[in-house]
């Protein structure tokens, strides 16, 4: 299980490590080196984008990741064979993060049920919320894999306890109102925010949106259990090529 693995690594690091990429971006080729790199880095565990058309919760960066990586081919087909490719390659937790659309149009229990075949173990979807999640909550548990939800510093105490019934794996906790990639303020008002989340569930707390450099993760080092770095990888391979990836995720340690 996926609550397994993370509390098992956690007595090993004080904080893990949460890597994001856009399949297809720049192509499949370029995103397996990404993997590899970051896997080689020490990552722990990596969210895999599925591209869509209009990702709501992602910012400019990560939005011209998709459309260029849709423009460039990518279906939901070739991100699947990815996924299998990287579970079968690599010894560390893959999960899918997509939106409900994609679900919809490929059918829940098949969604569930092709991740599972493959390797998955889990799945971002952050526009499904639990009340219309129904279908996709009993294949995922049918399936053995995690859906993980989300908390926001919005999100209030009782909606945290909420989501927290029907989260598996971890809960993703959101640093700021907003979409990915802007700047986050890590102060002791985030530190606030944290405590409220650990309030509303035992599971491991990851936090993105914003996590940039060293400072970032040193400053969550006993707030949060995992670290999301998700724009700024994607800002180092455009800026500076696959190549750069790993000395920037070796450095965050």
């Amino acid at each position: 299980m996926l609550e397994s693995y993370l509390r098992n690594r956690l007595k090993e690091q004080k904080i893990l490590l949460m890597t994001h990429i856009v399949l297809g971006y720049p192509s499949f080729e370029d995103s397996y080196r990404m993997v590899e790199a970051m896997v080689g880095a020490g990552v722990d565990l990596m969210e895999l984008q599925i591209p869509f058309s209009e990702p709501i919760a992602d910012g400019p960066v990560i939005l011209h990741a998709n459309q260029k990586a849709l423009a460039a081919g990518a279906t939901v087909q070739k991100c699947f064979n990815f996924g299998e490719k990287v579970a079968r390659d690599f010894n560390i937790p893959f999960l899918f993060m997509t939106y409900y659309n994609i679900l919809y149009k490929y059918g829940v229990n098949r969604f569930a049920s092709d991740m599972a075949e493959r390797g998955l173990r889990g799945a971002i979807v952050p526009d499904l919320p639990p009340e219309e999640g129904e279908e996709y909550l009993h294949s995922m548990e049918g399936q053995g894999l995690a859906p993980i939800f989300i908390f926001s510093p919005t999100t209030p105490d009782e909606r945290m306890n909420y989501l927290a019934t029907f989260a598996k794996g971890f809960v993703y906790c959101v640093a700021r109102k907003g979409v990915t990639g802007a700047d986050t303020s890590f102060s002791d008002q985030l530190q606030g925010y944290m405590v409220r989340c650990r309030q509303a569930t035992d599971l491991p707390l990851a936090l993105g949106f914003g996590v940039k450099e060293k400072a970032d993760i040193d400053f969550l080092r006993g707030e949060a259990d995992i670290a999301v770095i998700g724009t700024q990888t994607i800002r180092v391979m455009e800026q500076e090529g696959v190549g750069a990836v790993g000395n920037f995720i070796r450095g965050l340690r």
